[in-house]
């Protein structure tokens, strides 16, 4: 069917703004004092963990993570890596080559409830534990633990002695207490890939052989019996102990994670609004000169970031050499360190901005990694391109094409899809970095960038410290456009349709000219055609979609705009007629920005090839 209608004016529709769902969260406020053996590589520790209940529900049991019993043969991150078709070579079948000394292991030795003893169950990477008495709503409860671990050989994310010598990546390392949200429970098994945690305070103090350095999560409390870096001249701890006590505070965050190595280099700068900026890395003469020459780029993102995204608000962030890639935390990541400058600078982009998209907004990754690892990756393309000073004109491009390949591989899965449960680790690295970025830069085309990038500073000042979901942050994109935005869910996240527009025909008689489009993928989008006159001037005729209510502003790329008549979903085709002769067009084309990721580019642009397409049946 053809939508068929004369050049039109603008049709603006207005949204009032609609209340938030009520909204409450769990806190935890953590105490732990471990003492770490560095002879055998195990960790024991106390744990006090002050649960606040602020969910209107009754709680009669509770769940915490072990993620130190994945790295164990025959666990089920190892079973999975095993059984994908393309498992992450980091793992493949290394847990089931693992000896006992070089698995990890986490063992509640004790664990009290106001001091009424408990009975946990352990089913691998989850604690299971029944109250001795329920946790009402609004009420609280501590936790009284003792536990041991051990840390496994570095395989992923966590360990020690990774691949590039550093000794401890100490990461999911402590029972942490799953969390509880409006759709109940999250114990999730620890099969490799995201995580979710409550919202809380941690006081931790680690004991730890005095010939290393620590880097982590939070702020330390004692440099004046530290040293190492943490004072000026890099003096050394007052204590002679054969340990030294690092005592770290982080306020409101959801995970606490450190490394230590014995050859360290500390470094601090300063960063944006006082913050300090701290950089471990291993003293390394091939590599010592590119940590330092992209410090300042920190800086710089910091900045970026600052100004684009929303404010850092905490007072500290750790770049550490660790892990085995990147891996971000709470004011802290962990990247492989023999790299150049610009490849530290690549990977420390994508690793801190994860703490605005995770750290500060704290999706469930687990559910929502697309939130996650795609608003990090749309945010860290701003930041490169600024940083390099390329001038792109779509700094996106990388992510348009990894998801075209996706499609074409037919392993695309829906963005609705648990990070876990994907059956490809390229379905799901696409889908949570690529599709999860172009969800943002597409909806620019959509609403305006204006509007997106305010849209972006609302989400991140309404949301932060709390855990937004896909809702919270479109109605922000809809409180800030005026325009109904449910629909672009519903197609670009909870289906794998496609985007497939063509111009079928461009026809002129006298001094108007008739331009026919077609729908031919399954996703609805508004359209701008363009028409490029052979004077040079560029005529942006939009086409707004119904279920949008609204159109974006005029883009400023071109020398005019005209809005016409809604192109309602359920019509294939479209045609309309403007002013123009055909002799004076030099080109129509369906976006020339190629934000909207129209899978086939092939028909988007008339002449094809120099000539208009054949005349045919529209598609229904």
């Amino acid at each position: 069917m053809i939508n068929k209608i004369l050049f039109a004016g603008a049709l603006v529709v207005g949204l009032s703004g609609n209340a938030q769902r009520s909204y409450w969260q769990q806190k935890a406020e953590y105490k732990m004092d471990v003492d770490f053996n560095t002879s055998n590589h195990h960790i024991n520790g106390k744990q006090t963990l002050v649960y606040t209940n602020n969910s209107p529900d009754t709680l009669t049991s509770v769940y915490y993570h072990l993620y130190f019993n994945a790295f164990q043969p025959g666990s089920s991150m190892d079973v999975r890596s095993r059984n994908l078709p393309d498992p992450d070579a980091r793992v493949g079948s290394r847990i089931a080559a693992l000896k006992p000394e070089e698995t990890g292991y986490q063992k509640v030795l004790s664990l009290k409830q106001n001091g009424k003893v408990l009975s946990p169950v352990t089913n691998e990477t989850i604690l299971e534990v029944k109250l001795a008495q329920p946790i009402l709503p609004g009420a609280k409860t501590t936790f009284e633990m003792e536990f041991e671990a051990q840390v496994p050989l570095q395989v992923r994310r966590s360990g020690r002695n990774s691949a590039e010598g550093v000794d401890y990546s100490v990461t999911q390392w402590y029972p942490k207490m799953a969390e509880y949200d409006f759709e109940g429970w999250h114990p999730n098994p620890y099969i490799a890939r995201e995580f979710y945690g409550i919202w809380g305070d941690f006081d931790v103090t680690i004991h730890m052989d005095r010939a290393y350095t620590i880097g982590g999560t939070g702020v330390l409390q004692n440099p004046e019996e530290i040293g190492k870096g943490y004072l000026p001249n890099g003096k050394e701890g007052s204590s002679k102990a054969e340990k030294l006590n690092w005592h770290f505070k982080a306020q409101n965050v959801h995970d606490f994670a450190w490394a230590a190595d014995r050859d360290y280099i500390h470094d601090v700068i300063d960063g944006p609004n006082k913050m300090k900026i701290h950089f471990f890395y291993q003293n390394d003469e091939q590599y010592n000169k590119g940590w330092k020459e992209f410090q300042p780029n920190i800086v710089r993102l910091f900045e970026i970031m600052n100004k684009r995204f929303g404010t850092y608000p905490y007072a500290a962030y750790s770049i550490i050499q660790g892990g085995d890639g990147g891996m971000e935390y709470p004011m802290a990541t962990l990247i492989t360190g023999k790299r150049n400058t610009a490849s530290l600078t690549g990977v420390s982009v994508h690793e801190v901005i994860h703490s605005w998209y995770q750290m500060i907004l704290g999706t469930n990754e687990s559910l929502y990694s697309w939130m996650d690892e795609g608003f990090t990756t749309y945010a860290g393309d701003i930041v490169m391109s600024e940083l390099q000073k390329d001038g792109k004109a779509n700094p996106f491009e990388g992510s348009y094409n990894g998801y075209f390949s996706l499609v074409k591989s037919g392993l695309q899965e829906p963005l609705t899809t648990h990070a876990d449960h994907y059956n490809t680790n390229r379905a799901y690295g696409i889908a949570s970095y690529s599709m999860g970025s172009i969800f943002l830069s597409q909806l620019g085309y959509v609403i305006g960038q204006e509007a997106l990038d305010k849209g972006m500073i609302n989400y991140f000042n309404n949301w932060k410290f709390k855990h937004p979901t896909p809702n919270d942050c479109l109605r922000e994109m809809e409180k800030t456009s005026g325009m109904v935005l449910d629909w672009y869910k519903e197609y670009w996240i909870n289906t794998t349709h496609r985007i497939d527009y063509g111009v079928r025909s461009v026809s002129g008689s006298g001094e108007a000219t008739r331009i026919s489009l077609e729908r031919i993928g399954k996703m609805p989008m508004p359209l701008d055609v363009v028409v490029k006159l052979k004077s040079g001037k560029t005529i942006n005729y939009n086409i707004p979609l119904d279920l949008m209510r609204g159109e974006k502003p005029a883009d400023k790329r071109y020398d005019e705009t005209r809005v016409l008549e809604d192109w309602a979903w359920v019509y294939t085709g479209y045609e309309f007629e403007i002013p123009v002769n055909a002799s004076d067009i030099a080109s129509v084309e369906i976006d020339p920005s190629q934000l909207m990721a129209d899978i086939d580019r092939s028909n988007n642009t008339w002449p094809a090839g120099g000539s208009p397409r054949k005349e045919g049946r529209l598609r229904r």
